[in-house]
């Protein structure tokens, strides 16, 4: 998992609440066994619709989601912040979110950040409104600012000392592996081992 600081880019839009994970990512694209090739079946269902939101051009490229309340409820699937997180976006930023979906982004580097519904919809009025404005989330400072709009969000010192590092669940235990190591060399041969 790459470290997350700062997320500079530009931001898509989608003022919808209570988005699940089937409507994330439809069950359809869920035979892959590989965590990657899902962000071109994000929102499928919704991209078929000509205007939606990441169909606009002007939104291409986009490294920051903003949406509406309790985004990705529902299931508890992984592939839902997979998807999200292979169309190239960074950072989702909610007024709240289910908590399985909350965590699966942790997981993997893809940082959800609460705001207030006020702030949320400040930020998709200057997108909307501009398209190439810049938001910028600091997770050092723990805050997002933009034209206008400077908040801050909570996020709890292990976590965020973890996306810093850039340590999913792996790196953090490989942390240790010259530990694990020298247990594994005291174990008695009978006793099962790994590898």
């Amino acid at each position: 998992m790459e470290p997350i600081k700062k997320i500079v880019g530009t931001a898509a839009p989608l003022d919808r609440s209570d988005v699940d994970t089937d409507q994330i990512i439809p069950a359809e694209y869920l035979k892959r066994v590989e965590r990657t090739g899902f962000g071109p079946f994000l929102f499928a269902e919704w991209r078929k619709d000509p205007d939606f939101v990441l169909n606009d051009e002007r939104y291409a490229g986009a490294s920051i989601l903003l949406v509406g309340a309790n985004f990705g409820c529902g299931s508890s699937r992984e592939h839902a912040p997979w998807a999200i997180e292979d169309a190239g976006f960074k950072a989702v930023i909610a007024p709240s979110f289910a908590d399985i979906f909350r965590g699966n982004c942790l997981k993997i580097g893809v940082l959800p950040v609460e705001l207030s519904a006020e702030a949320v919809g400040a930020l998709m009025d200057a997108v909307a409104g501009e398209p190439t404005t810049q938001i910028i989330v600091d997770l050092e400072t723990k805050t997002v600012s933009a034209p206008g709009v400077v908040e801050s969000f909570e996020i709890d010192d292990f976590t965020q000392w973890r996306l810093l590092e850039g340590l999913d669940d792996i790196g953090l235990s490989l942390r240790n592996e010259e530990k694990i190591t020298a247990y594994e060399a005291t174990r008695e041969a009978w006793l099962p081992t790994v590898g």
